[in-house]
């Protein structure tokens, strides 16, 4: 079995072997698990998936995650008609997903465009009126100008009177609308901004746990590393697992599970609270930490408080009492290195950590950090 299957079924807490599965069977019976590539190519699309899901209206993350799951264990069927089956339903499913995915994205960006086309509706109105009565004094003007030319007394008294008066009614009330005009923008501006914001904010959180989301991760990442080559300030990553996760939304629910993701955010966010701290869930029970202005044994030190006050905590959610640990990767940023190769050697060290026992931290490899 290649490496990346091998790591590919650890990730799912399933046996490469059947030992652990029937310990009664004589060890001469015990055979690898068998699955080839295509299988397990089309199980890692689905956790990858798993791990980016959009809460949608008619496709909630919770349900979805349910069905991919089902998914994943009809791919590891020994009986190839199950298998069959499986990728039948997957292929109606993501199809169907897909669609709805892409109508949520094309709403959002419609929701964009109404906020922006609304404003510029309004500036556009007022543009209008204002043109309209600058046409009024203009009228008002020729007609002055037509009374000198008659070289009538009377007519031009009457017409100067006339366009005086017309001329400060119109600049009176333009003044009036002047004001109203900028007490409006400013509202709708502020109102702009606000609808910006949250849509904004919406599209970069996860949405369960109120942590930032994969997205806002690589664009923060990138950032940092811009600022600590041009700053030559320091800047670390812990990206953690949570232990044995898929153990807990099979004997609990995903009411639990979720429980558990954001009380992990909650703990993750109490330890890292200063203002430049990110938190983030990059993936199903997957979390990453970017520590502006920290050394790697800053970051060191942030982890095990982390992990202590996570090891002490005990989760109540109706009935049940949970405890959990997390395995932890961390990495400073070498400077020479790029954001995919700084988050490998995390994730490296992360595996490391989950296996040589989990419930611990695993600092990368340093000589990594001269990798072109």
């Amino acid at each position: 079995m290649k490496q990346w299957v091998k790591k590919l079924l650890d990730q799912f807490d399933i046996p490469t072997d059947n030992r652990s599965s029937d310990p009664s069977r004589p060890a001469a019976e015990h055979k690898p698990l068998e699955i080839s590539e295509e299988r397990a190519t089309i199980l890692h699309i689905i956790d990858v998936y798993n791990k980016h899901l959009i809460e949608l209206d008619s496709q909630p993350v919770r349900r979805v995650r349910e069905t991919l799951d089902e998914f994943a264990k009809g791919l590891l069927s020994t009986d190839p008609e199950v298998a069959d089956k499986n990728l039948f339903r997957f292929r109606q499913f993501f199809s169907s997903y897909r669609i709805d995915e892409y109508s949520y994205m094309q709403n959002t960006f419609d929701d964009f465009k109404n906020i922006i086309w609304d404003f510029a509706d309004q500036l556009g109105e007022d543009i209008r009126v204002e043109e309209y009565h600058e046409l009024e004094v203009k009228t008002h003007l020729d007609q002055l100008r037509e009374a000198v030319e008659s070289n009538s007394i009377a007519v031009l008294k009457n017409k100067s009177r006339e366009f005086i008066d017309s001329y400060i009614e119109i600049q009176s009330k333009k003044e009036e609308r002047k004001t109203r005009r900028l007490d409006a923008i400013s509202k709708n501006l502020s109102t702009v901004k606000k609808q910006l914001m949250a849509a904004n904010q919406s599209m970069r959180q996860d949405h369960l746990t109120g942590a930032f989301n994969r997205k806002s991760f690589d664009e923060m990442t990138k950032k940092l590393m811009s600022y600590s080559q041009i700053q030559s300030h320091p800047v670390s990553m812990i990206v953690l697992d949570i232990d044995f996760f898929k153990k807990v939304n099979d004997t609990y629910g995903h009411d639990m599970g979720d429980f558990i993701l954001k009380e992990c955010v909650r703990i993750l966010k109490e330890v890292c609270h200063r203002e430049t701290d990110f938190v983030a869930r990059v993936g199903g029970e997957e979390f990453a930490i970017l520590l502006p202005d920290f050394r790697v044994d800053h970051a060191v030190q942030r982890a095990e408080e982390l992990m202590g006050k996570i090891r002490k905590e005990v989760f109540l959610q109706g009935e049940h009492k949970l405890q959990f640990t997390v395995s932890m990767g961390i990495a400073e940023f070498s400077g020479k290195e790029s954001a995919e190769q700084w988050l490998k050697r995390a994730d490296s060290a992360l595996y490391q950590s989950k296996n040589s026992g989990r419930n611990k931290y695993t600092v990368a490899d340093q000589a990594l950090k001269s990798v072109a």
